[in-house]
């Protein structure tokens, strides 16, 4: 394996397949101002900048080194705290508005701040530069939304972060910091390994990287058993959280075809291997309650990483993303290792808590989407304790078509083992004239949502009580009934988000 740490090129590294990108930083390159505050990406501490090869060069995004595993940098650049300022007289603008603004009491968070900080200015500084104050701040809280910090309080550090935006003479000065072209000594560019040979191989353990789905599915063919990772946001929690070794893992990040996204006239077809940020991007215009619920999936540098078709899997019945697919009728592409496709409703997939129609040797290539049920009004209520980087106690989806057929599709997490269609209740409205010129009967909602409570047992957790989760979800249900009412009135409902548990 062979990475850019800092601009010196490393070549003919080695490590167990489940080895982070933390733990090779601080003890393999001694990189102490990388911190790890909560092993599992919530706290920020352990952020780093990532440039990753594309046909436009080096594209650069925070990620969570503590959750990042080592092989998936392979020929990237990764770029830490220490590298920042360009002598020791120099500090980076960010460090600097840090110390002008007291962004910084104990410290421990502060690198992990101002890596997410210094990504923004890289990359949007000479944009942002020119914006109002609002665009700015809201830059600069969404750069940090994935950073805690306990002692100094986010209002020094925001207006550090404005402060530094402000100065976008110097961006161009850290660009040229990096060699993002720049082969790495004593390689043959043409000298590619075999599929077969994994990147990493340390403690009996293998980490590969195949380039195809034909190499995948041949890797899939001879290691039945490996784990898949993308992003590895859930997954590297075995590691840092239940101490668990990951002897084999094929990583996906760079099978272009589970990359992609094709928009057509019939469906929208999204590469499972996609990350948030870019669904962010281009779902935009198409689906925008689904791009105003991806800004509370997790933080900036968990979208950054994280990927649609690892939400999927996982199987959780609190993700976010499988309500959302599921009111929407989607459908998954399945192969096996022999090449072997299949197609599939979301709602075969999943069968109990976290097992699914996917068999050994198995991966999701693809999620489909019809548009024309990508045109319907679409609701998506979630709600958690925090606002924001926060799970779910119930998850809410609800697809409508009032004005041709009645047709409603809803669906939950949080409200059973398994994300999940209210099936009975879709067919007790779609029959029901609960909204009749745009005026709710409040009597069928009510018998609907006695329909609702038939068809659900909620469990009480850390999270909600399951009397709690019952009642939002009816409520809920309301709630999407009389803003839908209100829409086919010609009243505009503002695209929001339920916010409170």
């Amino acid at each position: 394996m062979r990475l850019v740490v800092n601009n010196k090129p490393v070549e003919g590294v080695d490590a167990a397949a489940d080895m982070t990108l933390l733990r090779y930083l601080r003890s393999g390159q001694q990189l102490m101002g990388t911190k790890e505050g909560c092993a599992s990406g919530d706290c920020g501490a352990c952020t780093v900048i990532v440039g990753r090869p594309s046909p436009q060069g080096l594209t650069y995004s925070t990620v969570n080194a503590c959750i990042c595993p080592l092989g998936s940098l392979q020929d990237c650049h990764v770029f830490t705290v220490e590298a920042l300022a360009a002598s020791a007289d120099s500090l980076h603008p960010v460090q600097a508005a840090m110390v002008e603004c007291h962004g910084s009491q104990c410290g421990f968070c502060t690198p992990g701040f101002v890596m997410s900080l210094a990504n923004l200015q890289l990359n949007e500084g000479a944009r942002l530069a020119q914006a109002d104050d609002a665009v700015q701040r809201a830059a600069v809280i969404d750069a940090i939304s994935g950073n805690l910090c306990r002692c100094t309080g986010y209002r020094p550090i925001v207006a550090a972060g404005m402060a530094a935006l402000k100065k976008p003479a110097q961006v161009a000065s850290f660009v040229q910091e990096w060699v993002p072209n720049a082969p790495l000594a004593g390689k043959n560019p043409e000298s590619v390994a075999p599929v077969a040979a994994p990147l990493l191989h340390g403690d009996g353990s293998s980490y590969w990287q195949p380039h195809t789905e034909v190499e995948l599915q041949q890797l899939l063919h001879a290691y039945p058993q490996a784990r898949l990772v993308a992003g590895g946001t859930d997954l590297m929690l075995e590691v840092t959280q239940q101490y668990k070794s990951l002897a084999h893992l094929i990583d996906l990040n760079r099978v272009e075809t589970l990359q992609q996204i094709e928009i057509n006239e019939r469906e929208v077809i999204l590469g499972a291997a996609v990350c948030y940020s870019q669904l962010e991007k281009s779902l935009r215009d198409l689906s925008p309650e689904f791009v105003a619920l991806l800004g509370r999936l997790g933080s900036r540098q968990i979208r950054n990483r994280g990927t649609l078709g690892g939400n999927i899997c996982n199987a959780s019945p609190i993700a976010d993303s499988p309500p959302y697919l599921l009111a929407l009728d989607a459908e998954v592409e399945i192969v096996n290792g022999r090449g072997e496709v299949r197609r599939e409703k979301l709602t075969q997939f999943y069968r109990d808590y976290k097992k699914t129609s996917l068999m050994t040797g198995e991966y999701l290539a693809r999620i489909y989407i019809n548009r024309a049920h990508l045109a319907k009004p679409l609701k998506l209520f979630k709600i958690s304790k925090r606002y924001e980087d926060d799970i779910s106690a119930v998850m809410g989806a609800f697809c409508w078509s009032g004005k041709t057929t009645n047709e409603f599709f809803i669906a939950f997490g949080g409200m059973a083992a398994i994300p999940k269609r209210a099936s009975a209740t879709e067919q007790f409205l779609n029959k029901s004239p609960w909204c009749i010129a745009g005026s709710v009967d409040e009597n069928i909602l009510e018998q609907a949502c006695d329909v609702l409570r038939s068809e659900f047992s909620p469990l009480s957790d850390v999270r909600a009580s399951a009397e709690y989760r019952m009642a939002m979800a009816c409520n809920l249900l309301k709630k999407s009934c009389y803003e839908f009412a209100a829409e086919a009135s010609g009243n505009h409902i503002e695209t929001r988000l339920f916010a409170h548990a």
